[in-house]
């Protein structure tokens, strides 16, 4: 089998071509994989349900962004079926598309088939589901509190805006394993480089 040249002047893009094509085939992996109306409770992959974690994530996703709202100082409520309302009669529910379960597999997919050393892998990974987890947090909590007086920006806030931020920070995480993780030399090495 042959194998594909780059041209010289796309060769400094092979790593971003290969972040590319990961997080494409995982998006749409995830997308014909896992079923389930957004609205729905039902969650299943290849016909196993999954839907009691999908729906235990959704539950604390929105007990915590409505603990980070009332400490804000935004008068909501914290409603049955995850919906946090304020008193004007704007509500948004979480649902298990809001529990960041995609991206985190997304995030795991790309470092995981990513070159670079295991061990490095094995800490990078948890400490990145970690930004994962905390900026879904602050996506649903900025969103809610922004359509407080504004819910028709609801679609572009949440399908727009800070849904391409997600992926935005995604990409960061990768170029920080791509620029300083994975290449950075071991400890010892450095130090004999110094000697």
């Amino acid at each position: 089998m042959k194998k594909i040249k780059i041209p010289e002047k796309l060769a400094s893009y092979k790593g971003v071509f290969y972040f590319f094509v990961i997080l494409l085939v995982s998006h749409f992996f995830w997308k014909f994989t896992m079923l389930g109306d957004e609205s729905d409770d039902v969650v299943t992959f290849f016909g196993i349900d999954l839907s009691a974690a999908f729906n235990a994530m959704s539950t604390h996703i929105a007990k915590v962004v409505y603990a980070v709202l009332y400490f804000l100082g935004y008068e909501v409520t914290l409603q049955p079926n995850n919906v946090i309302a304020y008193a004007n009669g704007v509500a948004v529910r979480i649902v298990w598309a809001c529990t960041g379960y995609k991206q985190a597999y997304i995030f795991i997919m790309i470092i995981a088939l990513y070159y670079g050393p295991w061990l490095r892998k094995l800490w990078y990974i948890p400490a990145g589901l970690v930004i994962v987890y905390l900026y879904n947090v602050f996506r649903i909590t900025a969103i809610i509190a922004l359509i407080e007086n504004n819910p028709k920006n609801f679609e572009f806030l949440h399908e727009g805006f800070f849904k391409y931020l997600y992926y935005g920070v995604i990409f960061l995480m990768w170029v920080l394993w791509e620029e300083k993780i994975r290449k950075s030399k071991p400890e010892k090495k450095v130090k004999e480089q110094i000697k």
